[in-house]
């Protein structure tokens, strides 16, 4: 604090004028906020949202006439909130995009601080990531993922275009600032290794029969946490609902998005009633009820932040 600080504080004739020298010199009276610092339950401004694959889909092939990985070096649909001026977060922690990539192509290899993985939707033999050397296979249903500051990049030598969800929590590491990124030196990235297994990937075939494996809960719903040991701002889980299984109401202070691996149905999410379908992505912000009901045998994965709120004492739930 200054000479003409002090001076301007000692002068102040009113507390009006007090609080213009407050805020000339960044102080804020704390019982002067603009708005309050705490409040009896969470608030947010991200709503509980819905998009639907064959919309993804449709818009994917058809900016792929003009976008090329020349000029996009991922070719995807981020899945916004409106809030304000957001047009990349998903969720405050959370971003869900839908990619396409063509016969041919490769998505040139780079890192990031922040984690990411894939959930595939379509996609033929041929199609592949390779993290860190490691070449990952895609089939539809599979799970395939990228820890922070790993190299990773997606090839298609397979007939067909194919399609997944991309998550990350790029919000995340955006708001608490220690985003790093960098471009591989050599464009294509060398393959190692091609193992069978890697904890690093998931197929379709080993979640469906670790689920076949699990007694249902009274709901019908049965719950399989994916084990991996990176990652730790989520949980990643595969939910197998039986036709007519509901998870009933749930409620809590984490951030959800879900997508839809097989099967269709219907969500309550806060006040909006959805159908989903194969492919369909829905979110349930922080203390946003959601409810999920199967018509059909399906399963539906989810990203939650909810080991992030736990690590930090933050996690709550209400029935």
């Amino acid at each position: 604090m200054d000479k003409d600080t002090v001076a301007a504080i000692a002068g102040a004739r009113s507390l009006e004028e007090l609080y213009s020298v407050f805020a000339a010199t960044r102080y804020t009276a704390g019982w002067h906020k603009k708005k309050p610092s705490l409040w009896a339950s969470p608030t947010t401004e991200f709503r509980p949202l819905h998009w639907r694959y064959r919309e993804g889909k449709l818009a994917l092939d058809r900016a792929g006439e003009w976008i090329g990985t020349e000029l996009a070096e991922r070719r995807n649909l981020l899945m916004f909130n409106p809030v304000g001026d957001n047009d990349y977060d998903t969720t405050p922690t959370l971003v869900a995009a839908y990619q396409m990539i063509k016969p041919g192509e490769h998505a040139r290899a780079h890192r990031h601080t922040p984690n990411a993985l894939r959930l595939i939707l379509d996609a033929e033999p041929g199609v592949f990531t390779v993290v860190d050397g490691v070449k990952l296979s895609m089939l539809p249903g599979d799970v395939v993922l990228t820890p922070g500051w790993t190299w990773h990049s997606h090839y298609n030598e397979g007939g067909a275009n194919a399609y997944w969800i991309d998550f990350l929590d790029v919000p995340l590491v955006q708001r608490l600032e220690p985003m790093f990124y960098e471009q591989h030196p050599v464009e294509v990235q060398e393959v190692l290794s091609e193992p069978k297994e890697s904890k690093l990937a998931f197929s379709r075939a080993w979640t469906k029969a670790t689920l076949a494996g699990l007694p249902a809960a009274a709901n019908g719903v049965k719950r399989l946490l994916l084990p991996k040991d990176s990652m730790p701002s989520m949980s990643l889980y595969f939910l197998g609902m039986a036709s007519g299984a509901s998870t009933g109401s749930l409620r809590n202070s984490a951030s959800h998005i879900y997508a839809v691996v097989e099967g269709r149905g219907r969500a309550r999410l806060g006040d909006a009633a959805v159908s989903w379908e194969r492919g369909d992505v829905f979110t349930a912000p922080c203390w946003a009820p959601v409810e999920i009901e199967a018509a059909e045998d399906s399963l539906v994965f989810q990203v939650t932040d909810e080991p992030l709120l736990r690590m930090l004492g933050l996690y709550r739930e209400q029935a």
